[in-house]
């Protein structure tokens, strides 16, 4: 029955944001996990589980996410407060803190888990108190590439006695990640610039030009030489002339990029940041979102060149835009409403729940 339920997700998950699959279920998937299991973790401790774990507590929106898309989120029992975007999520206990990646040891215990799922981001204070207290803790290393959150994605099944629909998830975003770099590898790259409020945007280094650079365009502020999530003045914008904007959902393009290609051919594009700001599988659909857009014929014909054949039929499938439907791709720039010191702090906040997110 757990196998079916799992095939049946993934034809859904095809259905609904996919490309063309084959038959449903991964060649080479494992087929049980076995315990005990004993990783390695990002402070250097081998963690032993000793049996599948059923009552598991995430520590952050991208472990939760990854829980929820390999079909196991029912193990999970406690979540931080930015993984209430999740169906379900609100009816799990919260055991966040004040601040924006704190949390408080004594929501985790007092939820009896198996199994804390901690990212990187978490002190090594905050893990040994949990591991004090009797807890079996895992911290993950930081997630620098797609292919990081491959194998973060097949871990957390490892560790979470869940390896079939983590290899089942790892398979549909590899294909679809596949299908984009099929779709932009002989195209010209537009040039892109990621909008944060307070004049912030992101550069090298950050999941957004990771995002970016798959989907076949260039980041203007990896190329104005600016690293992580910076300011950039309005000059270095409209000097780099970028061809789109992206912008996070609600937020707008201010009037002082106006004498950019972006604004003037009014190409702006909104992104999911649940989805664009951490290491987990949905990061698949800001990417395809972003390609589809900006190379609409060549995703189109490298969708159907990835059709294979289920038994005696063939399957084709559309994907929607950043894992919804209805959504639009442009919208006329204007003023995001913040000015002076404000826009400095209100850029600072926004930079600081990106990065909090990010995990």
């Amino acid at each position: 029955m757990k196998q079916l339920l799992l095939s049946a997700m993934l034809v859904v998950a095809t259905l609904f944001g996919g490309i063309a699959v084959g038959p449903v279920g991964v060649a080479g998937a494992q087929e049980n996990c076995s315990f005990p299991v004993t990783e390695t973790d990002a402070t250097g401790t081998e963690v032993t589980i000793e049996e599948e774990p059923q009552r598991i507590v995430t520590l952050s929106p991208s472990a939760s996410q990854t829980m929820w898309e390999i079909g196991a989120q029912e193990k999970v029992v406690g979540v931080t407060k930015f993984s209430t975007y999740l169906d379900g999520a609100n009816s799990k206990a919260n055991v966040s803190g004040a601040g924006m990646t704190a949390v408080v040891p004594e929501k985790v215990v007092a939820q009896n888990p198996d199994l804390v799922l901690a990212p990187n981001v978490i002190p090594e204070q905050t893990v040994q108190t949990l591991r004090d207290a009797g807890l079996t803790v895992y911290k993950f290393e930081e997630s620098e590439s797609i292919e990081d959150i491959y194998a973060k994605t097949e871990l957390t099944g490892q560790l979470a006695g869940e390896c079939d629909g983590a290899a089942e998830t790892v398979s549909w975003m590899k294909d679809r990640v596949n299908t984009v770099e099929q779709a932009v590898s002989n195209e010209d790259s537009p040039k892109v610039m990621y909008v944060m409020s307070g004049g912030f945007t992101a550069g090298e280094g950050t999941f957004i030009n990771k995002i970016i650079e798959t989907a076949g365009g260039t980041n203007v502020a990896a190329e104005a030489d600016i690293s992580g999530y910076k300011q950039i003045s309005n000059e270095v914008v409209v000097q780099q002339q970028p061809d789109w904007f992206i912008v996070s959902a609600g937020m707008e393009v201010p009037n002082a990029y106006s004498e950019t290609p972006a604004a003037q051919q009014n190409q702006t594009i909104s992104l999911n940041s649940n989805y664009a700001s951490q290491p987990a599988p949905r990061i698949v659909h800001p990417i395809t979102k972003l390609a589809k857009t900006l190379h609409p014929e060549a995703y189109e014909q490298a969708n159907v060149t990835t059709t294979t054949e289920t038994g005696d039929e063939t399957m084709t499938t559309t994907e929607s835009m950043d894992g919804t439907t209805g959504e639009t791709t442009t919208e006329s720039g204007g003023q995001p409403g913040f000015g002076g010191v404000g826009a400095v702090v209100a850029g600072a906040l926004a930079v600081v729940t990106l990065l909090a997110r990010r995990e």
